[in-house]
């Protein structure tokens, strides 16, 4: 990877890059975006969708080309669905004048995009989905299994990522990390934080969550913590009343529990019922992945809201000064409080590190359209300092920059924000 070159810089070279026209009307090209713009998940994507607009406003013209784009829903109003996905990645390839793309936003998406732009070397960058599958073989790394047996993609009913790569080379980069460090991330926080000892951990029977429950459990056991008690609650199977685990988790001394799973698989409805159990509130954390940043799950706890802490696998941008000026910059664009997200500046970063790619790939192309394997490489070659940090990918197209952020909610409203309390960085030592 080359060495980060900081971004106002790189806006230097690409204004002085812009400015020297073409001696007519400006050329076009074209960027694809592909989010899920209606539906349940827009609260999350039209930020998001925001943030790339705002880059290219800041930045319309790239090497004499006038920037266009191409902006497709993926979730028609409903959630995020594949076919329409792989409907648009379709499209995208049938624009001679299209160079690349910025998203999805979700795996299940992203698993049946990606062969298809792969096939026809069309980049992909995305500002978020964490499975591991989407770029690697192995769903979870053996040091982070109890039973310390690496989980393969295959064995957890996912194609892998070499599955996905037609041609062998990657296509695909994104600037969140992976799901599997959400768990161990928790696990820090819990015993360096938190200061805990004991935790009981719930899991919710499908393949995200228990890996988010082993991830937790295998790094607080090397942490020098105890895991008391764990429950795996299978929706198929009638279970017992979740009251009998918590007395037990409470009796074996559990100061607090991890839930690996979402608000859709009854995480704050088992915090609920913690009340009757465990002190309420902070006396009693209770720790999750990013499936718990949901109104249902403030809903569903009701006034045991306080206390909840759960993990993202993003870089959490408006606790970073050096991203304070690019905030107050598109805040004043784009006023009403619902048009920033967690994933706003990422988005924005996504779309510079494109910019990038695309320069250099116009350049190796003496200043015509680029061809998109071009844009590929030079994504893989991607090295620039955001507003979020130093952008940049390994070889299977993850972000260098791994670091699992820490939220809880600001208020048990469920319209209430969700605060950023900590930052766990991997980024020189994993948990693995």
């Amino acid at each position: 990877m080359r060495p980060a070159a900081p971004l106002a810089a790189l806006l230097l070279v690409w204004a002085s890059a812009c400015s020297g026209g073409t001696g007519g009307q400006a050329r076009t090209l074209h960027i694809g975006v592909d989010l899920p713009i209606t539906g349940p998940e827009a609260r999350a994507a039209i930020p998001a969708l925001d943030g790339i607009r705002f880059f290219v406003q800041q930045h319309p013209k790239l090497d004499g080309f006038a920037v266009s784009l191409v902006v497709s829903d993926d979730a028609a109003g409903g959630p995020a669905n594949p076919a329409l996905g792989v409907g648009n990645v379709q499209s995208f390839l049938a624009d001679p004048l299209l160079v690349a793309m910025l998203g999805p936003f979700d795996a299940a998406v992203a698993r049946r995009e990606i062969p298809v732009a792969n096939a026809l070397a069309l980049a992909m960058v995305s500002p978020a989905t964490g499975s591991p599958c989407l770029t690697r073989d192995d769903y979870l790394p053996a040091a982070l299994n109890p039973s310390r047996v690496v989980i393969t993609c295959r064995a957890a009913s996912l194609p892998s990522g070499s599955d996905l790569r037609p041609s062998h080379l990657n296509n695909f980069f994104r600037l969140t990390t992976t799901d599997d460090l959400q768990g161990p991330a928790a696990a820090d926080y819990a015993s360096r934080q938190l200061h805990l000892l004991r935790v009981a951990v719930v899991s919710d029977h499908e393949t995200y969550g228990q890996a988010l429950a082993d991830g937790f459990s295998a790094r607080f056991l090397h942490l020098g913590g105890t895991v008391v008690a764990h429950l795996d609650e299978d929706p198929a199977v009638k279970q017992a009343d979740p009251t009998l685990f918590l007395q037990a988790a409470k009796a074996a001394g559990a100061q607090a529990l991890y839930f690996g799973g979402t608000a859709a698989t009854g995480a704050c409805t088992l915090r609920k019922q913690m009340e009757q159990v465990f002190d309420p509130g902070e006396a009693t954390p209770f720790l999750g992945g990013d499936g718990l940043i949901d109104p249902a799950c403030l809903r569903e706890a009701g006034a045991n809201s306080a206390g909840i802490f759960a993990t993202a696998p993003i870089v959490d941008a408006a606790s970073l000064p050096a991203a304070a000026g690019l905030i107050a910059a598109y805040k004043r664009t784009y006023p009403n409080a619902a048009d920033y997200g967690p994933y706003t500046v990422l988005a924005y970063d996504s779309a510079a590190v494109l910019y990038q790619a695309i320069d250099r790939a116009i350049r190796l192309a003496g200043g015509e359209l680029p061809v998109r394997g071009n844009v590929v490489s030079q994504l893989s070659a991607a090295g620039l300092a955001g507003a979020t940090g130093t952008i940049g990918f390994d070889s299977a197209g993850d972000t260098i920059n791994r670091i699992v952020s820490i939220y809880e909610p600001s208020a048990a409203d469920p319209v209430a924000t969700w605060r950023h309390v900590d930052s766990v960085d991997y980024r020189t030592t994993p948990p693995y």
